[in-house]
């Protein structure tokens, strides 16, 4: 029988005791004994979000092909366990062999949302690894972070040995090559984080100084070691059919966020919609072949027996063989009585044909996102949607009998007015008027039901609005509300329903996000006062943070609320996504002057991403 970490009496009292015993449906397992490198793959949140997460399965599946190496998995332990480890001083450990993270090569912690960045010390505090990176010595793991939030590293830098800048397929490899070489050799910690940083993509903070202008913007990034370069160059994945990708994913015990198999499809985007730091980092589109997305179907749903598959991309719409991939999965999928799941889809009459097919309409809802409700926000934002497109695609799935709509929209975008907010509600107001309009009343499946959704803008690293200012948690507030009593003012307010998020915790993610190294010590303080679980509301705790952002003597506004000069360095600026800054910089200024950039298969736009010399840019 496999040992556990955990004693009975202790799984008995805690919620979900699965989320800690592995053993899962499609587990790797190996003698760790016989493992060269040993790497303990982390998401910083509860077991359920990090095993619906298509990064940490991928990673896994490819190191795990190697004989010399054995990736396991850790997650952050909820609240009622985290305690019990503590009390009883249970080191953390991994699902595969419950060994204690401790005795590992590596910990990859993944870095998907800014409110996790307090659960990382959690990860490192009970796996007993000193919380700083210059207090860890030569039998501590190598902590190395990666993801989209390792864009922007430096709030986490003094955490960190080192960051993978870019998709993981593609140097990990190298990487524990160099480790391997370096152990032969009786080389020390140090002389690793060296090789490691001779790789392009890796950066090492211990490595750089920061030097600050007085007004506390960065006046520069000073490699202070040989080996560390100027600039750190994003790495990707060109041939996207021959990298590996998981035909036999874990599957969970207990039920999870993405309980389902997940094909994807395409990696990046052609929109350039100008809050979006996905489709920035993630250029140039590359598509995977349509015989290999069939091979890969196949093989996923007969070694999990998931009842549902969905396809995964930025933009689903835009890949080039949809319609032929469609048509095998639902051949596919009816002789399996399986479902498929088609999210990122624009709406449109090939988009709703498509649904029709693979959705109970009757209890479905349609879903867009036109993000802002008049078209002069669109046009600044770039969304490439217009009013006219979004009521003809209303029309369609109300005539094909849906009557559930999900809209979702953004507040506090730069430039946005009272008109611009006040449109969300009339945008809704219309296409609930086009519901009784169009369906005669003997034909309609009860009333329309439109839900409208608003989140809080913020802006991120290498998006077109990193220069612009982020509204105060007031302020949003203000325009939350400002939407709530428009909706009492409107004819089909029975039919119209409007939820919002909580602004606390939007603005911190826009301190996070657009940091420097001044933020580590915030994020140990709001630690050490008990603080984890940010990214869940009924854990966050607004008082812990207001203590720590006085305490540490941070300038709130100045991270958050201030327009950013064109000139100014920021704390990001020495990593190279292949996007340059001054395509950025257009992109501001053409989105105050409220210009349309045209999608990358109309025109290309010159971002620099053709610099990698694969995807879209060289499709022609």
């Amino acid at each position: 029988m496999t040992k556990q970490a955990l004693r009975d009496e202790i799984l008995m009292k805690i919620e979900k005791p699965a989320r800690y015993i592995g053993n899962e449906v499609n587990m790797v397992r190996k003698d760790p004994e016989k493992a060269e490198v040993r790497f303990a793959m982390c998401f910083p949140d509860v077991y359920e979000i990090g095993m619906s997460h298509l990064g940490m399965q991928i990673i896994y599946d490819m190191l795990n092909r190697r004989d010399d190496v054995y990736c396991e998995r850790v997650f952050s332990p909820w609240t009622d366990l985290d305690d019990i480890m503590r009390a009883q001083e249970i080191p953390l450990f991994a699902l595969e062999s419950q060994d204690p993270i401790l005795e590992f090569d590596f910990l990859g912690i993944t870095l998907q949302y800014e409110m996790c960045y307090t659960n990382i010390l959690q990860i490192l505090d009970l796996g007993n690894i000193p919380l700083l990176a210059k207090d860890r010595g030569e039998e501590d793991p190598i902590v190395i972070g990666g993801g989209p939030c390792a864009y922007n590293p430096e709030p986490i830098a003094d955490f960190f040995d080192l960051f993978y800048i870019g998709e993981g397929e593609t140097k990990y490899y190298e990487l524990i090559d160099l480790y391997k070489e370096n152990k032969k050799k009786g080389g020390s910690r140090k002389d690793f984080l060296e090789m490691a940083a001779d790789i392009s993509c890796i950066y090492v903070p211990l490595f750089y100084a920061v030097k600050y202008n007085d007004d506390g913007t960065i006046q520069a990034m000073i490699p202070e070691n040989k080996h560390a370069p100027s600039k750190v160059k994003k790495d990707i994945v060109l041939d996207f059919d021959c990298v590996t990708y998981p035909e036999k994913p874990l599957v969970p015990y207990l039920k999870v966020t993405q309980d389902r198999c997940v094909l994807e499809i395409q990696r990046g985007c052609i929109r350039q919609c100008r809050f979006c730091q996905a489709g920035s980092v993630y250029k140039p589109l590359r598509e995977k072949n349509l015989e290999r997305l069939k091979t890969l179907a196949v093989s996923m749903l007969q070694s999990t027996g998931h009842n549902e598959i969905s396809l995964s991309s930025l933009s689903t719409s835009d890949y080039s063989r949809l319609q032929e991939l469609i048509d095998f999965l639902i051949a596919e999928c009816n002789n399996r009585k399986i479902n498929i799941s088609l999210p990122s889809l624009r709406i449109d009459a090939f988009s709703l044909d498509v649904m029709s097919k693979v959705q109970d309409v009757k209890k479905s809802s349609i879903t867009f996102a036109p993000e802002a409700g008049t078209q002069r926000m669109r046009n600044v934002i770039n969304k490439g949607l217009t009013k006219e497109e979004i009521m003809y695609g209303a029309e369609q799935a109300f005539r094909g009998g849906w009557n559930k709509v999900k809209l979702y929209f953004m507040l506090g975008q730069p430039t946005e007015t009272n008109e611009d907010v006040d449109g969300i509600i009339d945008l809704c107001e219309e296409i609930a008027e086009l519901y009784y309009d169009t369906v005669p009343k003997e034909q309609r499946n009860g009333k329309c039901q439109i839900t409208a959704s608003t989140s809080f803008f913020v802006p991120k690293p290498f998006t077109p609005f990193q220069w612009a200012p982020m509204c105060s948690a007031e302020v949003f507030l203000e325009k939350a509300h400002r939407v709530n009593d428009k909706l009492k003012t409107v004819r089909n307010r029975k039919s119209i329903k409007y939820n919002w998020h909580e602004s606390d915790i939007s603005v911190l993610e826009g301190l996070l996000a657009r940091g420097d190294r001044k933020l580590s010590s915030l994020i140990l303080s709001v630690y050490k006062k008990g603080g984890i679980f940010d990214a869940w509301s009924e854990c966050h705790r607004e008082e812990l943070w207001r203590e720590s952002i006085k305490e540490n003597n941070i300038d709130f506004n100045f991270y958050v609320t201030r327009t950013r000069s064109e000139e100014e360095i920021f704390p990001w600026d020495f990593i190279d996504t292949g996007v340059t800054k001054a395509f950025l910089l257009r992109e501001w200024h053409n989105a105050l002057e409220e210009k349309v950039t045209e999608n990358c298969r109309k025109k290309c736009s010159g971002c620099g991403a053709a610099g990698f010399q694969g995807g879209i840019c060289h499709e022609n």
